[in-house]
């Protein structure tokens, strides 16, 4: 069983990689979901023991190596995004999915804003707000996907 779920968490991982390489142009690129954060969180809230920090950082360095940006800068926003989703992991089973929901929107902020600030102290000009747009369309499509799709609360 244990085989079984860590080749479902690989699978979804790399199907997220995928998603995330699309050739995406103009204010797409502002909008694209954060796919390989969003399996992250899914599978580190409901199954830590298989998806963890390290996964999380190796697979920070694959989106890095993937997409040429500084290399380890999304390595450590994905360790300290999922450093922060690891700490309330299991309080986050008592929350209602509105809660889990916020929490995740959250952490995405957290995720976005330490990219921003690696992005600054790197040189770069300041994006300006619509660089928080992403966290937006990630967490509707957390809810409308991830919470009403395999939230044993969320079907009806």
């Amino acid at each position: 069983m244990q085989v079984i779920k860590r080749r479902m968490i690989y699978a979804s991982l790399l199907m997220a990689l995928v998603l995330q390489l699309f050739p995406w142009s103009g204010w797409g690129l502002y909008l694209r979901p954060d796919f390989v954060l969003l399996a992250l969180l899914f599978w580190m809230l409901r199954a830590p023991q298989h998806c963890n920090i390290g996964l999380a950082w190796f697979a920070g360095l694959a989106i890095d190596l993937a997409s040429g940006s500084l290399f380890g800068q999304n390595a450590l926003a994905y360790a300290i995004t999922a450093f922060f989703a690891v700490v309330y992991q299991r309080r986050l089973i008592l929350f209602t999915d509105l809660q889990q929901t916020s929490y995740v929107f959250l952490l995405l902020l957290i995720n976005q804003f330490t990219l921003f600030l690696l992005k600054l102290f790197a040189g770069a000009e300041s994006p300006g707000y619509y660089y928080f747009l992403s966290c937006i369309i990630s967490i509707l499509l957390w809810h409308f996907v991830i919470v009403k799709l395999f939230s044993p609360r969320g079907r009806h």
